[in-house]
């Protein structure tokens, strides 16, 4: 059994916020659906630089933590981190949406490597997660952890409370979601979307989608027996 590493290699040079922007702004074009992209910009460097075990030689390691990026209409964000992270040349981005770029407008995990699916319908991310967690169990791989990228309008869709009231009494402790909250959603929910998760028994925190070290935190935080949901607020994407 291959071991990986606890946390994934960095790469040699030094990204921070403002280097990412400039790797977003690389990417031009109609259908950029901007605000999208840069609501999750914070939580996906955090993920990919500090929690997820994953890089580029390993992709197709059966023991690495799993990404789905559910939220992908507005992938920007999400091709800028795995250029800086060395998943795919930089000078990709700026073909993204032409004609013969792999960088479309929707993620396609047969032309990117390090891209575990094609997304862009709305509410399909989370019951592939939950899929592919019950798909990990089953093959006694205990290892690797699910992670799924929700926006928190995706949540109107009825697929995912399907999958958020399986997975709670399953208990998928190797299931985590973040909801990017940016205030985007048509329905209200009682209490709020951690309460929603909470009601079917998953481990919740809220906190700060621009805060680094919180968004660590509570990536990290531990939640035994229980799938786990981090709610990342965000500045309202009508702001």
């Amino acid at each position: 059994m291959t071991i990986i590493e606890e946390h994934p290699r960095r790469t040699t040079a030094s990204y921070g916020r403002a280097e990412l922007t400039a790797l977003m702004a690389r990417m031009t074009g109609d259908e950029k659906h901007g605000p999208a992209a840069t609501s999750t910009l914070d939580v996906l460097w955090v993920l990919y630089d500090r929690v997820l075990r994953v890089s580029p030689e390993r992709t197709d390691d059966r023991d690495r933590d799993r990404f789905l990026l559910s939220k992908g209409h507005g992938p920007m964000a999400y091709y800028a981190v795995l250029a800086a992270k060395g998943f795919l040349p930089v000078e990709w981005l700026t073909g993204f949406g032409s004609y013969d770029s792999p960088l479309g407008h929707h993620p396609d995990r047969t032309l990117l490597p390090g891209v575990e699916i094609g997304s862009g319908s709305l509410g399909h991310g989370l019951p592939i997660a939950v899929g592919t967690a019950l798909g990990l169990r089953a093959q006694g791989l205990d290892g690797p952890a699910v992670w799924v990228l929700t926006g928190d309008a995706e949540l109107d869709e009825g697929s995912n409370h399907e999958a958020i009231a399986f997975a709670g009494p399953a208990g998928l402790e190797r299931l985590h979601t973040v909801v990017v909250d940016n205030a985007s959603a048509t329905h209200a929910r009682p209490g709020g979307i951690a309460a929603r998760f909470g009601a079917a028994g998953w481990s919740t925190l809220t906190v700060d989608g621009r805060d680094h070290e919180a968004l660590h935190a509570a990536f990290t935080a531990p939640h035994p027996g229980r799938p786990h949901v981090v709610v990342a607020r965000v500045e309202p994407e009508h702001a």
